[in-house]
């Protein structure tokens, strides 16, 4: 993450939101009365959503169970799971 200072960020600003939008770039822009963070809508949108999924209770506990199972090589089949048709 780029930290600038708010008179920087206000000179590049467009050339900011191009980085952020098309270039997946995360600005930090520091202000005296605070800080903001600049970044595009879908790493927003995507930090949001693990957020919330992460929320759930137990959620965390069932996918390091998932990741255990898939390196002992407990998995299924595509055929399996969707039932083959012959």
């Amino acid at each position: 993450m780029t930290t600038l200072s708010a008179t920087i960020a206000r000179k590049g600003f467009f050339d900011l939101v191009k980085g952020a939008a098309k270039g997946h770039k995360t600005y930090r822009i520091q202000h005296r009365t605070g800080t903001a963070v600049l970044m595009s809508e879908d790493d927003y949108e995507s930090l949001i959503e693990s957020m919330e999924l992460l929320s759930i209770p137990g959620f965390r506990e069932s996918i390091k169970k998932s990741v255990q199972e898939m390196k002992k090589g407990e998995t299924f089949s595509i055929d399996q799971v969707l039932g083959a048709k012959k």
